[in-house]
């Protein structure tokens, strides 16, 4: 098992979230539904993360799965 997350890409994923709505963001980097879980991640260590919408609003998850500010984007990419 590897303690890194696949890095699903090198760039955000920008969703229109509704206010209200939970989004359960994939930490693995394996969903094919990314940048949502799919159940990938069952045995590797790694657990989806809960996000609820506070707003109507677009938000950037993050695509490659190293962001310290989990499920968004940081920019982290950028360093990889």
């Amino acid at each position: 098992m590897s303690d890194a997350p696949h890095i699903a890409q090198k760039g955000p994923f920008p969703v229109e979230v509704k206010a209200g709505k939970t989004y359960f963001w994939c930490a693995c980097g394996k969903s094919k539904r990314q940048p949502f879980c799919d159940g990938s991640h069952k045995g590797s260590g790694f657990e989806p993360v809960k996000y609820t919408a506070e707003a109507d609003k677009k938000v950037f998850f993050c695509g490659c799965k190293h962001s310290a500010k989990k499920p968004l984007c940081d920019g982290t990419h950028s360093k990889l």
